[in-house]
């Protein structure tokens, strides 16, 4: 089983930006844990460029931090590309994450 240490990034809370207008905050934390699976597909749509999507799972060891704001998890940094968590789940004391395609911020 492979080990991950990297950056997660959590969506805290959006502040105003001006009247109406919100931009989110992200707080990026360091974790480290373990690579569940880690395979990929192509998604064979009717586009050019076609899409990658990762299949991945990650288990890392959680904080308090962490188990309060589970549900604001964002993307996960992994080989210096943000990607999108698609699924987070506790199992005390990890989280484990699925993970798709890449984050756009």
């Amino acid at each position: 089983m492979a080990k991950f240490y990297g950056v997660i990034g959590f969506e805290v809370n959006q502040a105003m930006v001006s009247p109406g207008v919100y931009q989110k905050e992200i707080v990026e934390k360091t974790y480290r844990g373990d690579m569940l699976r880690n395979k990929n597909r192509i998604r064979n749509d009717d586009q050019i460029n076609q899409d990658i999507i990762f299949d991945n799972r990650l288990s890392i060891i959680s904080d308090p931090f962490a188990n309060i704001n589970f549900p604001q998890i964002r993307y996960v940094v992994l080989n210096g590309s943000k990607w999108k968590v698609m699924n987070a789940e506790i199992q005390r004391p990890r989280i484990i994450l699925t993970i798709g395609g890449l984050y756009n911020e």
